[in-house]
């Protein structure tokens, strides 16, 4: 390179920044990039930064599954080198075949719990209903009535009012 060349290039970087440098892509076409440590006009020292150029995607449009986990923990700083195609595959091929062991070994619970069941090993599950709000005074429990009930030692009073008594007689 020519001096002049080199010159132009260290004063663009001193006034710039160093320029993006692409470190990979992965199977979506998403662009990882990095800006490597470096020190502004001011002399203040700006820390590497980390960043992806989406496939065809707004901000906004972003959703759990659209970066590999591998190229995510790239860009959060929790690894310091950028994932391999290698390791995207192998780790990719892994979590395959754990969905498969834990929807198989689920089937056989299911199955080893309808056997318990049918032999009277383990109760079947009661399902209750709760009516009402929780903010309600009466969640969980019977809602009032119109009469009143009386079982034993507790007396419930029932929620009728006589008429004509209340606030909606005018005085």
């Amino acid at each position: 390179m020519s001096r002049a060349w080199q010159a132009l290039r260290a004063l663009r970087q001193r006034l710039l920044g160093p320029a993006k440098e692409l470190v990979g892509t992965d199977q979506f076409g998403n662009k990882y990039y990095r800006v490597p440590k470096h020190e502004s006009r001011a002399g203040q020292i700006i820390p590497e930064r980390r960043f992806v150029e989406a496939v065809n995607r707004e901000a906004y449009q972003y959703q759990i599954g659209d970066f590999p986990a591998e190229w995510e923990a790239w860009i959060r700083k929790k690894r310091e080198d950028p994932p391999t195609i290698e390791e995207i595959l192998r780790n990719e091929n892994y979590r395959e075949e754990m969905k498969h062991k834990v929807k198989d070994v689920s089937e056989k619970d299911k199955l080893l719990q309808a056997k318990e069941y049918e032999e009277g090993l383990v109760a079947e599950p009661s399902h209750t209903q709760v009516k009402g709000h929780a903010s309600a005074p009466y969640y969980g429990k019977k809602e009032p009535s119109q009469d009143p009930t009386s079982t034993a030692n507790t007396f419930q009073p029932g929620a009728w009012m006589p008429p004509g008594s209340g606030s909606s007689q005018n005085k």
